[in-house]
């Protein structure tokens, strides 16, 4: 089946489009669509990964439910006959990738839970001789070292550029101290959960974020949730600290665009056809292996 780049909902106006999202406005509640576009390096690629949408919403899906009792998100339907029933005429391409939520005001900070040191937080430790975010870490920590307890790793959400890492202080300066608690307890009550339900499954959630809103009713948990694309899953039978690890996410795109030759300024090139099939069967895998079942493409 073809990828879906952009999305279009007869009768409606055109959508607010992110990265890789589409959403569209119903007056009373939202439309979001995942297309089968990808992003790295705070750019969109040229092409996409069939079925990227539907394995992501459909995870989603599944997370949101399993930890509904941790706080309340802003799923109202994944269920695509119902949906469709609130559509001008049927569109079965949104088939699995559509998702009815509340409407919801972002909070701009981006909440970040880690268990595990990589990636940006590993140069930033390196950088800074054992301080992240406000936080003195142990020293000696390598690549993909586990923590001695998960982390909050707040980041704003910059309207260009790369997000800027924050301190918890610094949220609690922007959002005040209830608020800030709030979301940082959730984040790491979130992360806990569902590190336990990977690790039963043979996978580590070695860090994830989260996004959150304001609503009439207080806040919710919003966006996508536990994706490939929003945190890191590594194959536990194969996990060894001091180097890189086998993931289910989208760092294998990230690893063959830093040897490709491309600046990283956008737009993204366009993934080689092996990148992208091999890309689409990890995403799968994850969905299998987490969920139980195959994921209805």
């Amino acid at each position: 089946m073809p990828e879906l780049l952009h999305s279009a909902v007869f009768g409606l106006p055109a959508p607010r489009t992110g990265k890789v999202r589409d959403v569209y406005d119903l007056g009373d509640s939202v439309l979001i669509i995942a297309t089968d576009r990808i992003s790295a390096f705070d750019a969109v690629m040229a092409n996409g990964i069939p079925d990227k949408g539907r394995i992501l919403t459909q995870m989603s899906s599944f997370w949101f439910s399993h930890l509904t009792d941790v706080c309340p998100n802003h799923v109202l339907s994944a269920d695509f006959e119902f949906i469709q029933s609130k559509l001008e005429k049927p569109q079965p391409e949104l088939m699995g990738r559509s998702m009815l939520c509340k409407k919801a005001k972002t909070i701009p900070v981006e909440c970040v839970a880690r268990g595990y040191i990589t990636g940006s937080l590993l140069k930033e430790y390196n950088q800074a001789g054992g301080s992240v975010h406000g936080l003195d870490l142990p020293s000696g920590l390598i690549d993909s070292s586990m923590l001695p307890e998960p982390i909050f790793t707040p980041a704003t959400k910059a309207e260009e550029g790369h997000d800027e890492n924050i301190s918890f202080e610094e949220v609690v300066n922007r959002l005040g101290r209830e608020t800030a608690e709030l979301i940082r307890d959730w984040t790491l009550e979130l992360y806990s959960r569902a590190s336990q339900h990977a690790a039963s499954k043979g996978i580590i959630l070695a860090d994830t974020k989260f996004e959150f809103g304001e609503t009439a009713d207080g806040i919710i948990l919003i966006d996508e949730v536990l994706t490939p694309d929003s945190s890191r899953y590594w194959d536990a039978a194969m996990y060894a600290p001091g180097k890189s690890q086998s993931s289910f996410d989208k760092q294998f795109v990230r690893d063959y665009l830093e040897t490709s030759g491309w600046d990283k300024n956008p737009p993204g090139p366009v993934l080689p056809a092996e990148i992208v099939q091999k890309t689409r069967e990890k995403y799968i895998d994850a969905y299998r292996r987490i969920v139980g079942q195959e994921p209805d493409l």
